[in-house]
């Protein structure tokens, strides 16, 4: 936990970025973690100008910060390694339940969390991407790179909630393998659930309700070592996978937001960066309105799951506009769907990226 002095300090950072609230309409969404596959090289892009994400020849990944990452050290088992992932616009939620910044409690103007996270060590990849349950195999993942429109895979690293539990591929040498292919990863750790999570088949692994907040540190600690032990270093991003939940319950809304919080800060003072997934219309309306509420400890990216819609990373109406920008923002425009490439089918969800990668040792 940051001491009072500390969280003066980094509360003092977000002068330039505090701004008015706006508030946006819910509409219809979808998206989920993708299901376990049946039996049965891309070309790095930049989106277009109208955020369709359209093939540009000899477009590639927005340039990563100048300074190479340090070296990934051991996992600490608190969060106040001074190491840490310092992100001046998502300042860390108080542990005080009570206190300003914490689940439920105003304080004040809120962040709109701006800023380039290149500022502070983050690596971008900007075009399009895949995710799937169970990684491919490093063969699959050769014929893609030179045949798929994709620039970079998201990758199930673990958490209790993970569907693909038995990763038949993902190994740290099948990181380095892809990663010299040409690929930028998206890791995602799938780990307890909100109380109130609409998946019947998310609720065994529903968190608890009495402190939330710790269990959140203890989760963002296994997730960064999860990271670790794939070879993806400091600066690595790490996206939490919430599913959708019934966000309007109350008492269910700040059990999850605190747990959000705690693994926030966890993986920030690892020297990671926190990432955050879920539904559009669920757990990211949610976390618009903590932000507008002034809430703390909101992560540093969001990944947000809206189907069935043209894919851009600015038009989504459950975030306010400014908010999360740049390159802090990831759409998944489509589902559940079979892409065949280089002779090799995959069963994905379809992304378009504007945001913090893995960096890989």
């Amino acid at each position: 936990m940051a001491t009072k002095n500390h969280m003066m300090g980094r509360a003092a950072l977000l002068s330039a970025a505090l701004a008015t609230v706006l508030t946006g309409g819910a509409v219809p969404a979808s998206g989920a973690e993708p299901a376990p596959p049946s039996p049965a090289s891309s070309r790095p892009i930049t989106s277009t100008p109208d955020g369709t994400g359209a093939p540009l020849p000899g477009t590639g990944p927005v340039p990563t910060a100048p300074s190479p990452a340090a070296p990934a050290g051991p996992v600490t088992d608190g969060i106040t390694d001074a190491r840490g992932m310092a992100d001046p616009a998502a300042p860390d939620a108080p542990a005080d339940p009570a206190s300003p910044g914490a689940a439920g409690v105003p304080a004040g103007q809120p962040s709109l969390i701006r800023g380039d996270p290149r500022n502070f060590g983050a690596h971008i990849f900007k075009g399009n991407a895949f995710d799937t349950c169970q990684a491919p195999s490093a063969a699959t993942m050769r014929a893609w790179r030179g045949s798929s429109p994709f620039g970079a895979a998201g990758v199930y690293i673990g958490g209790r909630g993970r569907a693909c539990a038995k990763q038949k591929h993902l190994s740290p040498g099948w990181v380095r393998t892809v990663a010299r292919q040409g690929w930028k990863l998206l890791p995602v750790y799938v780990g307890s659930q909100s109380p109130c999570v609409i998946a019947k088949n998310k609720r065994k692994v529903r968190m608890s309700s009495r402190a939330p907040y710790g269990q959140g540190k203890r989760e963002g600690l296994d997730a960064v070592r999860q990271a670790q032990q794939l070879g993806m270093g400091r600066s690595s991003a790490v996206y939490l996978d919430m599913e959708a939940y019934r966000y309007k319950r109350k008492s269910c809304a700040d059990t999850t937001l605190r747990f959000i919080q705690g693994w926030n800060s966890a993986v920030r003072a690892q020297g990671y960066v926190a990432g955050y997934y879920s539904s559009a219309n669920y757990g990211i309306a949610h976390l618009e309105r903590a932000r507008a509420a002034g809430a703390r400890g909101l992560p540093t990216a969001v990944w947000f799951a809206r189907w069935h819609t043209r894919p851009s990373v600015h038009g989504e109406r459950n975030l306010h506009p400014r908010a999360w920008q740049p390159h802090r923002r990831i759409h998944q425009h489509t589902g559940n769907v079979r892409r065949t490439y280089g002779g090799h089918t995959v069963h994905i969800d379809q992304n378009l990226v504007d945001a913090p990668v893995a960096v890989v040792r």
